[in-house]
């Protein structure tokens, strides 16, 4: 493990102090890219505008009108928390600009059935509600067949979504022939923030909708409905789908983050924190990332994800409480489920032939009959991590096919890597798709052998064999005063997420004690910069040397009414 603290410009860290920065901060967002202070402005008025996303106002056009004529409108749901808040945001969105209840409904694909995004059956399900009007969030970039089979049965159809569309083998941009698709990582759209999620992509349309209804006379007599409410929705979807924290991304988080913590919430929202057992009033972005998306989650991974959508779309608040619980329930089954299919994991990684070299393969695929394809993502994230590597987890689906989750490293393009192996070998890949770190793909079981040699192939040809050292980027030492609560308070009130990562501090410490709690976390007392302080390290049982470097975060350890200051470890390498 190798530490690389990041370079902060001084210019422009003092820069920022001049504009009221205070000075830990300034040094962090110098370090991060942040070049004026106008960066940091949340304010909804800075906000990219709606126009400048291609396709809104098309889309605007074709629900104002559907409104206005009384037709039926469905949302076709993805089963992530992103696709699920995306669902919830388009049903309350709808009916607050003037869709009555029942002209919208909702479907959901059950992931063990139908697979991801839309798909024929799918068409059948939204058939059945009697819409005229088929929208897709967070998903339908790849749903060619279905779209067309939609159309041909009288459906308009409206693809809401984010991901990158399919290329080709002859490298041209194929497009599903929908009515209209509104998606910022579609060809000659020139939204400055290509990383908008799903639920971002649907907040988006609600606001082209809102202002053509404004053009159309619909609030000359009374206010406008107050968007903003939906904001909360629109910062879980972004968390959990680990969008990239661009301008614009950090913007919408943090709004509804404000709304959090003024109690200003979906009544699942504040269900969810309840049962997470996370205090509303100071929700951040990894209590949405690492408490709450996760239980929403869960419903898609082992259950159905018609319980969150419920749960976050329902204004009953003893239902929402009620469904909250469940999810957590279902959570806590999630993490057994992975536990276990994690162990079993690693041990087959540990009954690899090891290279020459004594190093991992490039990249690595995985597959047992008894993994769980709900889980396979995140395995496939704890194993990356572990191992540095672009890893793949499959599971056996229903249909006998296999459907893996892949994550990969940066460096290394995992949509792009599954399109090179399409196109190397036609036939291998029933359907993928995903973004450049995660991605998804499903093939025959007597296949196996040929993705894992494919992706290897393509692994060892485009990465840099630096690029397999493991490094960690930090944020240097923590200045001795700033190990207080009012640091952790004020970095917790930060936005960080992908692009625009928490910190994470490096310094030397001297190791004055250390022990094992609950078995496999490490229990630290260490000194730096000159004081004793408590440390922990989750997930790590392996004894430090007395003088080692750490790389952790800071945390607030509260006991018996009492708040302490803590490191959080995250990594170490000898001195």
């Amino acid at each position: 493990m190798q530490f690389i603290t990041r370079d902060a410009s001084p210019r422009t860290a003092w820069s920022l102090e001049q504009a009221g920065v205070p000075p830990l901060l300034a040094r962090l967002y110098a370090a991060r890219g942040v070049k004026d202070a106008a960066e940091l402005d949340t304010a909804a008025a800075r906000l990219l505008p709606p126009d400048t996303l291609a396709g809104t106002r098309a889309a605007a056009e074709l629900l104002a009108d559907a409104i206005a004529a009384g037709q039926t409108l469905c949302i076709v749901a993805d089963y992530d928390c992103d696709g699920a808040t995306a669902c919830a945001v388009g049903l309350r969105g709808l009916q607050m600009l003037g869709a009555q209840s029942h002209q919208v409904r909702h479907v959901v694909p059950d992931r063990a059935v139908h697979g991801y995004g839309l798909t024929p059956p799918i068409v059948d399900l939204v058939a059945a509600t009697g819409a005229q009007v088929l929208i897709t969030v967070d998903n339908g970039m790849a749903s060619h067949e279905a779209v067309r089979i939609a159309r041909s049965r009288g459906m308009k159809v409206l693809i809401t979504d984010h991901h990158l569309p399919v290329v080709t083998d002859t490298g041209a941009v194929s497009l599903p022939e929908a009515d209209v698709i509104v998606n910022p990582n579609q060809p000659a759209c020139g939204f400055a923030s290509k990383a908008l999620v799903g639920v971002g992509v649907m907040f988006y349309v609600l606001l082209a909708l809102r202002a053509l209804l404004r053009e159309r006379g619909a609030y000359a007599s009374a206010p406008q409905p107050r968007l903003d409410a939906l904001l909360d929705l629109v910062a879980l979807g972004t968390v959990a789908d680990v969008g990239r924290m661009d301008p614009n991304n950090r913007r919408l988080v943090a709004l509804g983050l404000e709304r959090m913590r003024a109690g200003r919430t979906q009544p699942g929202i504040s269900a969810l924190f309840e049962a997470a057992g996370r205090p509303l009033e100071r929700a951040s972005a990894q209590d949405l990332g690492f408490a709450i998306g996760p239980r929403v989650n869960a419903a898609g991974r082992l259950a159905e994800m018609g319980l969150g959508i419920v749960c976050l779309s329902t204004d009953n608040p003893t239902q929402a409480l009620a469904l909250a619980r469940q999810l957590d329930a279902i959570n806590r089954e999630r993490r057994e489920l992975e536990a276990g299919m994690r162990e079993q994991a690693e041990a087959m990684l540990a009954n690899l032939s090891p290279e020459a070299d004594g190093e991992a393969p490039a990249a690595l695929t995985l597959f047992d009959p008894d993994f769980h394809e709900g889980v396979v993502g995140i395995v496939a994230s704890r194993l990356k991590d572990k191992l540095h590597r672009p890893t793949f987890v499959f599971a056996r689906g229903q249909d006998g096919l296999l459907k893996g989750s892949g994550r990969s490293i940066p460096g290394f393009h995992l949509r792009d890597a599954l399109d090179v192996l399409a196109k190397r070998h036609p036939g291998l890949l029933k359907r993928f798709g995903g973004h450049a770190m995660a991605a998804g793909c499903t093939i025959a079981e007597d296949d196996v052998a040929l993705f894992e040699a494919g992706l290897q192939q393509v692994a060892e040809a485009e990465l840099d064999p630096a690029l397999l050292q493991r490094q960690k980027l930090t944020d240097g030492p923590l200045p001795p005063e700033a190990f207080a609560a009012d640091t952790v308070a004020m970095l917790e009130r930060v936005v960080w997420g992908p692009g625009f990562e928490p910190p994470v501090f490096c310094d030397t410490v001297e190791v004055l004690g250390q022990r094992l709690v609950g078995e496999r976390h490490l229990k630290l007392s260490v000194k730096v910069a000159g004081q004793a302080r408590d440390a922990i390290w989750f997930g790590h049982s392996d004894p430090l040397p007395e003088r080692v470097q750490l790389a952790f975060r800071l945390n607030l350890d509260e006991y018996q009414g009492r708040q302490r200051v803590q490191l959080m470890v995250e990594d170490a390498a000898t001195t």
